[in-house]
């Protein structure tokens, strides 16, 4: 039965006597719990209840059961109710929400440090977010630089984002398959180089520039350079160059089976210079993949497809080595496996968020370090030049000078 809480005619506590051995087999329920809520309010205040005897109290407690069809324990729950706060109402249901830890201003800041460093993958994103608060002391990031590196591909599908940066690329791999001869073992000491060659391509029978790229196994320390032909009256100066680059002493360059590499002129000068010359081992296809993997999130991601013609090197050595260079050694995090172990003694190569550093701090990192470096070089020296600029900084101008390359280029 539905009733409409309307007790206008019980009005003692003999009335409830009589309602309630008068209704013996019938069953109330209550439709609106607000109505109800009110009318159990209502009751207390009218029988003034908590001035009642006990056994008075319990034939007050058996009507309100009665007529709202409410449990023992509920009505006594409501009476309590009344009791503490004067009043008998319905809590309202409040969802839990989670604290926003990260405002739209650090979206917006994340946004445009990705792009400053041209897109590069979550964990190297997070080291410099964390280098920018740590190093730099730089306030901006100080929220940012906790953030997980799986936050930051949930950020880059935000609105917010996507209003900054308009077009996001993920890296694109480079597979090319090359065999070895000889693989170099540097075991954690610094000076043992992979170089390879990146051809940006021919257009109408011109060729385009070649790009040399050359990386420090152990450190990742990298120098990139252009020359317009791979014949040795260009490479050669342009290899010693690089070679000068470094700031520690080399011992070991390892290539491919490229004649520009595998000739009697480089090898005179890497005989000049005390230094081995190794080459590719057959059937071997990972021996030299750094510097094959930093072709492409290097130079194909910092400079593209496009074709560029050959008389143009000059041109981009100014960029690369005017600021690009330094930007790669003291203000890109690269990422240095860790080798684990299993059970049954297979080793595996992880990559751990601690284990994403730029160069420079890896190679602060190896023990007695100071006996690597080349004469008259100091840390002193190194420390000057990567806390000359911040990350974002050298980023901006890095991509000032890209924008300014590019222009001089496709305007001549």
């Amino acid at each position: 039965m539905t009733i409409t809480m309307n007790d206008s005619r019980v009005e003692t506590i003999q009335d409830i006597v009589e309602f309630l051995n008068n209704t013996k087999g019938f069953i109330f329920k209550a439709n609106h719990k607000k109505e109800t809520y009110h009318w159990i309010e209502q009751t207390l205040i009218k029988f003034r209840y908590y001035r009642l005897d006990k056994p008075e109290k319990s034939l007050i407690k058996k009507y309100l059961k009665k007529v709202t069809g409410y449990s023992k324990s509920q009505i006594k729950r409501l009476i309590s109710l009344q009791l503490k706060t004067g009043k008998v109402e319905a809590k309202t249901y409040r969802r839990h929400r989670f604290a926003c830890k990260y405002t739209n201003a650090d979206i917006i800041l994340l946004a445009k440090t990705d792009a400053l460093h041209d897109f590069p993958n979550g964990h190297s994103l997070k080291r410099i977010l964390e280098r920018m608060s740590e190093t730099y002391a730089d306030r901006l990031f100080s929220n940012l630089s906790h953030i997980s590196a799986m936050q930051i591909y949930n950020f880059r599908n935000s609105l917010i984002y996507h209003k900054l940066n308009k077009r996001y690329e993920k890296t694109k791999p480079v597979v090319i398959n090359i065999g070895k001869r000889e693989k170099p073992e540097p075991n954690g000491k610094p000076g043992y180089l992979r170089v390879d060659t990146v051809h940006q391509g021919d257009q109408d029978g011109i060729k385009g520039v070649y790009h040399i790229n050359i990386i420090d196994e152990v450190t990742q320390h990298q120098f990139v350079a252009a020359v317009e032909k791979i014949s040795e009256d260009y490479l050669l100066p342009i290899l010693k160059q690089l070679l000068e680059q470094f700031p520690f002493v080399i011992h070991q360059f390892h290539s491919d089976n490229g004649s520009e590499y595998i000739n009697y002129t480089v090898a005179k000068l890497l005989n000049k210079l005390l230094i081995k010359m190794t080459k590719s081992r057959s059937r071997k296809t990972t021996d030299n993949a750094l510097v094959e993997s930093k072709n492409g999130s290097i130079i194909r991601k910092w400079m593209g497809y496009t074709f560029i013609p050959s008389h143009h090197a000059n041109t981009i050595n100014q960029f690369y080595f005017g600021i690009f260079n330094e930007y790669l050694n003291y203000h890109r995090p690269c990422a240095f496996p860790s080798i684990v172990t299993d059970k049954k003694g297979k080793q595996k190569r992880i990559y751990k968020q601690e284990d994403y550093q730029t160069p420079y701090e890896k190679l602060k990192s190896i023990p007695n370090v100071k006996d690597y470096l080349k004469p008259g070089v100091t840390f002193k020296q190194l420390d000057q030049i990567a806390m000359c600029y911040t990350d974002n900084q050298i980023a901006q101008l890095v991509q000032e000078k890209r924008s300014q390359t590019f222009n001089q280029i496709f305007q001549s």
